[in-house]
């Protein structure tokens, strides 16, 4: 990943609607060059943290920069080396999707051509159908398209593959990596793990309205409570003592017979001992390592716990 000078620095944003706090002192930056990405739960202050990124909504206090920019003070600037694709991105009804290529390559001095751009996003047999008669997923796409049109040095894609089928999405995840192989730094907003642990550099977990952890991939699972998941049907019900005892176990469930153990590669050996001492067949064994759902479960929850603790004592 580059290690150059942030090309989107946050600092300290707060944004609030009728007295209610929607994003709470978030403070990140993205290097150039690199994907970013955004995790949280729905109402959590994603999209609205992009959207002051685009200079669309005005932050109540703190600041945001795009390439030493202010993209509500120099709107105009920040618009010609940023692109974006919103959740709610609505074109004018009867707008043919050429058009709507072509009007939009018209506003930028150096537009990269819409063709090519078109035919790696499925848009080639729509160029003539009206934007209103568009399914979600080829609204999605067209967006898409129209984001990276501008030739941007950065851009913000929120949800971006919401409506996309499986093998649209994870078309477009090769095209978001081929962008970023061009130099394009990619701000993403997603609720897809595998979207997020496949593309991002680098996840800021946005949790009400404030930053739960900033990490790579690999170390928001780290920092999950197991980083293995060991689950089997045993043949018999095992002591609750034994399992407690395991080894650096973090979470033992039960799920009618199925037992669900995360914990270490320890834990893994200890459970096998275990069950040869008490000589308990495991059915239907799986031994995985924790994802960043796990991670993003375990940092959310906390966060809520901690809360409802907090809540509690100054009761």
């Amino acid at each position: 990943m580059p290690q150059n000078t942030p090309l989107i620095e946050v600092t300290g944003l707060r944004k609030s609607y009728s007295g209610r706090t929607v994003v709470d002192g978030v403070s990140f930056s993205v290097e150039e060059g690199e994907i970013f990405g955004i995790l949280g739960p729905n109402g959590a202050g994603k999209t609205t943290t992009v959207e002051c990124v685009s200079g669309l909504r005005v932050p109540d206090s703190g600041t945001v920069r795009v390439a030493g920019l202010d993209p509500v003070a120099d709107h105009e600037q920040t618009s010609r080396l940023l692109g974006a694709q919103l959740q709610e991105s609505e074109l004018q009804p009867k707008i043919l999707v050429r058009e709507a290529l072509e009007l939009y390559a018209s506003f930028y001095p150096n537009p990269a051509d819409w063709r090519p751009l078109a035919e790696r996003l499925g848009l080639n047999d729509k160029l003539t159908t009206r934007f209103a008669k568009l399914s979600g997923g080829q609204k999605q796409r067209l967006s898409i398209a129209l984001a990276l049109i501008g030739n941007p040095r950065v851009v913000v894609l929120d949800e971006l593959t919401t409506g996309l089928d499986p093998r649209a999405r994870r078309a477009t995840w090769k095209l978001i990596e081929d962008v970023r192989r061009q130099g394009v730094t990619v701000l993403l907003v997603t609720h897809f793990m595998e979207e997020a642990q496949r593309l991002c550099d680098r996840i800021a977990v946005i949790d009400k309205g404030r930053v739960a952890a900033l990490d790579s991939p690999s170390g928001l699972i780290g920092r999950s409570a197991g980083s293995t998941v060991i689950s089997f049907t045993p043949s018999r019900p095992l002591d609750p003592a034994d399992l407690a005892a395991l080894p650096e176990v973090a979470t033992v469930e039960h799920r009618g017979e199925q037992l669900t153990i995360t914990g270490t590669d320890v834990t893994v050996n200890a459970v096998v001992t275990l069950l040869a001492q008490h000589r308990i067949t495991a059915h239907q064994l799986r031994v995985t390592d924790a994802t960043l759902d796990d991670a993003f479960l375990d940092l959310t929850e906390e966060r809520e716990s901690t809360a409802t603790d907090t809540a509690g004592k100054a009761a």
